[in-house]
Order: C-alpha cells, then sequence, then structure tokens
C-alpha cells in the first residue's frame, strides 16, 4: 500500500457522531458484528450481546494496562501550558508541549495544582521539549499533579467520571497515556457470564504511547513501521494461547493494542506464542495477513488513522469501509467512548 491510497480510508464523519462521554453502563453501548466468512453485517441494540457469539472454548485477550495521569498543566512566565509526560530515561522527560514555541531552553516550569513540582527545560527536538524536573518524578506524583489524558478529539477537559470511566477493570500496570479502549466495554455482568460459559480470559501488558494519536506519515509507508511500544507476555497466558491456536480454539483479541503485542509474539513456524519482554513496531496495512487471533473487538477509528487500516486487515477493506458507511447511518458512537465492533475471522487458522 503506498501513502497516496490513504484517501481510500478517508471519510466524513459529522460531529455529532463522535461520543464525548460515556455510555450510562460500560455493556450498554452498542455492537456491530462483522462476518468475514459469511460477508455478512450485524447490528446489536446492545454490547452484552457479544456473548451470544462466543462459546465455549474460546480464549480472549485484553491489554492490562492503566492510564497515567500524564497530563499535567504547569506554568511559565505567567503562560499555561498543557503538558503530556510522554517517556522518561535517565530522569529527563520527553514531552508534547501546547504552545512550545514560548518555552525556552533554561525556562522553569512549575505544577499548576501545587506549584511544589519544578521543572527545567533542558532540550528541544522537533515538536517535543525535554523536561528535567527537580526530583525524579513517579506515578504518585501525577496522581497528585496531573489528570487522565482523555483523547484531543473530545475537545473537553477531563473530570472525575473520566477518572473511572477511561480505564478497564482489568487495569492494574499503570504508564499508558490513553486506555485500550475495546475493554471499556467490559462490565462485572459480562466477566461473570464469560466464566459461566466457560470462555478463557487473559491479558497481556503494552504501555500505550503517544504514537497511537499520530497521524500517518509517507516514512510510516516506506519503512512500514510504526511507533514502537513495549509489551509483556506472561509464561501462563502464551501457554493458553499455544493450548488455544494448537487445539484451533478461536483466540479473540480485545483491541487493537492487544492485536498489535499478539502478532508480535506469534511465532507461525511453531503454531505458538513467544513469552516475556517484547516491542513491536508493526504497521499493519490492508493487504497483510494476520495469524495469531481469529476475533477481533474494537472501537470506531480516526478516518485515515493507522488503526482503521489494522482493522481493514482484519475485516477486509470492503467489508469494513459498508460497515462504516452503516455505522454512520445508522448513528452509532465512535471512537474512544463509542459503539463497539467484533469481527470474526471466515475460519480459525493453522
Amino acid at each position: 500500500m503506498l501513502f497516496s491510497d490513504l484517501n481510500k480510508f478517508e471519510f466524513d464523519l459529522p460531529e455529532d457522531k463522535i461520543a464525548r462521554y460515556p455510555a450510562a453502563q460500560r455493556d450498554e453501548s452498542r455492537l456491530m458484528v462483522l462476518d468475514s466468512g459469511s460477508n455478512s453485517i450485524r447490528i446489536e441494540p446492545s454490547f452484552k450481546n457479544i456473548l451470544g457469539y462466543l462459546r465455549e472454548g474460546d480464549v480472549l485477550i485484553a491489554n492490562h494496562t492503566k492510564v497515567s495521569k500524564r497530563r499535567v498543566y504547569l506554568s511559565a512566565k505567567d503562560r499555561i501550558h498543557e503538558t503530556m509526560f510522554l517517556e522518561t530515561e535517565n530522569g529527563i522527560w520527553k514531552c508534547k508541549i501546547r504552545n512550545s514555541k514560548k518555552i525556552k531552553t533554561g525556562d522553569v516550569l512549575l505544577d499548576r495544582k501545587t506549584n511544589s513540582y519544578s521543572l527545567t527545560a533542558i532540550d528541544k527536538k522537533e515538536e517535543f521539549v525535554f523536561l528535567k524536573p527537580e526530583s525524579p518524578l513517579k506515578e504518585e506524583d501525577f496522581d497528585r499533579i496531573g489528570e487522565i489524558p482523555i483523547p484531543p478529539y473530545l475537545k473537553r477537559e477531563a473530570n472525575s467520571e473520566d477518572e473511572i470511566r477511561y480505564q478497564t477493570l482489568f487495569a492494574k500496570t499503570p504508564g499508558s497515556i490513553a486506555a485500550p479502549t475495546a475493554g471499556l466495554h467490559f462490565s462485572k455482568r459480562i466477566f461473570d457470564e464469560l466464566e459461566r460459559k466457560k470462555i478463557e480470559l487473559y491479558t497481556l501488558e503494552l504501555s500505550v504511547g503517544y504514537g497511537t494519536f499520530q497521524p500517518l506519515t509517507e516514512e510510516n509507508f516506506l519503512r512500514k513501521k510504526l511507533h514502537r511500544e513495549e509489551f509483556f507476555l506472561e509464561e501462563t497466558t502464551a501457554a493458553a494461547l499455544t493450548k488455544a491456536k494448537k487445539e484451533k480454539r478461536r483466540i479473540v483479541s480485545i483491541g487493537t493494542t492487544t492485536l498489535r503485542a499478539l502478532e508480535s509474539s506469534f511465532l507461525p513456524e511453531t503454531n505458538s506464542f513467544q513469552e516475556g519482554k517484547g516491542s513491536t513496531e508493526l504497521f499493519i496495512q490492508p493487504e497483510d495477513v494476520l495469524r495469531s487471533c481469529e476475533g477481533l473487538i474494537t472501537n470506531f477509528h480516526l478516518p485515515g488513522s493507522s488503526l482503521l487500516l489494522l482493522v481493514s486487515a482484519f475485516a477486509g477493506k470492503g467489508l469494513l469501509l459498508d460497515a462504516y458507511r452503516k455505522a454512520i447511518s445508522e448513528n452509532f458512537r465512535f471512537y474512544s467512548y463509542g459503539d463497539a465492533m467484533l469481527i470474526l475471522r471466515a475460519e480459525v487458522s493453522d
């Protein structure tokens, strides 16, 4: 696929289709079901109806990352700068800062909430500013001075409800700046039903980075790579996935971040999954063949995004674009707090 082909995945989305707030209950979003085997699209009024499409022996796998309060408002020279703390190395934080042109190397910034955390701008590269805190910043510090970083396209500030609803119920390892949003639909009620139906649920860990919001570039297509994300697959989880694969039971990925990790850890030559730490730069495109799983649960994504291309590879371009047109005409809610999609493959892969 070429960068010039990206316009085939652009579409007009009315502003009122963007879900700016979550549904009243986690499992009460709507659900669209795509079956690539029959090339069919079905609409369910509630996400909890997904249980009718899952069967005993299926294995679900989700990303248990937790969103950190990495959006911090810093003040410098009587200006307030919205700052996203992305990653740290040797105590230096790589940050994305709004109005960063106003910040000069050597400037000292204070957090707006307590005025007790001091950081110095020590470098600027491209669109990033590198900040050195007076003392190391820990997770509890971000809890004190930061806010949950809801996506910018919501066009509002985070509130107390977001602190609960922009986390999955299985979130446990902090470090992400965005939620694995497909998992937001899962409720205690669904967990109980999965257990009753003898459907296994496992998790892996992948820290979602800022790259998930970045637009695609021609370089992405030339290198066939995206931003790098680290993940970890526990030994018991890898063994369970490998067992399911060898027994030709369905593996269903909860979310695109999970799918990238699964594809990167799957070893086709042995039909198995590699345990332990790994990283992925996979840029999955419509012509790619995906072998790690047979089902995908996901949300409705931005036009022309890497996530849309990934989902197209899983469902098939024609079926996916038909589904998106139908979703718009049927008033589905889009993006992180929006409705869900279940995609089932034609057959279990060998």
